[in-house]
């Protein structure tokens, strides 16, 4: 299968009054047509970063997409592509839900004239066939009255309302690719299900490929098919949903999975969490950026990145403990997802 979207080399640095900060390290992933591919990893860690240059909405200054990086959309270099070129793919071809609905709708504008504008801009529709789009759009993320609620404006929604809002938006135009930076990072746990549970509906109609960006694996676990681990600007572990949540191999994915609560947890119990800060990115290290808080680092972890280690065809991961002339460890219990 072709990939619709392939990232290679990609580095993200932003000129600071510090000192420049390597946000983002060499990344590179593929995304393919009618499938979902979750990056996951801790906040601060260049998930959303990556998710802004492929929409190149990066701002410079003092943002900096680095030489030597490609961002490849139907075979188009979408960093040296032109402002024209990219109004054309923004929200048309690639759109983006934000992580909060709230600070991303604009306060001044109803909501179905928030819709209308994009089909408008994209479709060069009438405005009067632009707002009936938007009713509809607005019945497809299962808005009830959508007629009335297309004329209201966004501090009449609730946050779980709002963000269906940005789903309608986003999928207005009917993209090829939808990127959801946190889309549930505001709302109750409820809500939450309801809203991964639109997305992946809409996506079994509409045949869009997502890219899901979450700090969250519970929310990973039904929703995704493949899984990326991210950690300090560089991927460490890259494989299936299946893979990932049962047969990791870099301890800071089975830190994240130990992280994540279970119902089987005792009241009482301390929920687990990861010890240590990450990397300054100032400096980055040379190493694997997740020695220091590591439990099982050797001293090269600390000097030399580890090369991939090919799992299966689909999984592979950074980790020295691969090589054969580490020591075993006994990798902690993993699973207890329910995904289908």
């Amino acid at each position: 299968m072709e990939p619709i979207l392939e990232v290679k080399n990609l580095r993200v640095s932003f000129h600071t009054y510090a000192g420049e900060v390597h946000a983002v390290r060499g990344v590179n992933f593929h995304l393919n047509k009618n499938e979902t591919l979750a990056i996951v990893g801790e906040s601060g860690c260049g998930k959303s970063v990556t998710a802004m240059s492929i929409m190149r909405l990066i701002q410079i200054p003092p943002g900096e997409i680095l030489e030597g990086s490609e961002i490849l959309y139907k075979g188009k270099n979408l960093v040296t592509a032109s402002e024209k070129e990219l109004r054309q793919i923004r929200g048309s071809e690639i759109s983006l839900i934000f992580q909060n609905s709230m600070t991303s709708l604009n306060p001044t504008m109803k909501i179905g004239y928030q819709i209308a504008e994009n089909l408008i801009l994209h479709k060069g529709i009438s405005k009067n066939e632009a707002f009936d789009e938007a009713i509809k759009m607005l019945k497809l993320v299962n808005i009830p009255n959508a007629e009335k609620r297309a004329n209201q404006y966004p501090h009449e929604f609730s946050g779980g309302m709002g963000q269906r809002v940005m789903i309608a938006i986003a999928l207005s135009c009917n993209p090829e690719i939808l990127i959801a930076d946190e889309p549930t990072t505001a709302l109750d746990v409820t809500i939450q299900a309801d809203i991964m549970e639109l997305i992946k509906d809409l996506q079994r109609k509409l045949g869009t490929a997502v890219i899901l960006i979450t700090h969250d694996l519970g929310v990973v676990a039904g929703t995704a098919d493949r899984v990326q681990v991210m950690y300090s600007g560089v991927i460490l572990e890259r494989g299936t949903v299946d893979e990932i949540f049962y047969n990791a191999w870099q301890p800071y994915t089975w830190a994240l999975l130990q992280s994540v609560p279970r119902l089987e947890t005792e009241h009482k119990n301390e929920l687990y969490s990861i010890r240590g800060t990450p990397p300054d990115l100032l400096n980055p290290p040379k190493g694997c950026p997740f020695a220091t808080r590591c439990p099982y680092v050797m001293a090269i972890c600390k000097d030399i990145f580890p090369e991939a280690t090919k799992i299966s065809e689909t999984q592979e991961v950074h980790c020295w403990l691969q090589h054969p002339d580490s020591p075993r460890v006994e990798r902690p219990m993993l699973g207890g997802f329910n995904h289908d």
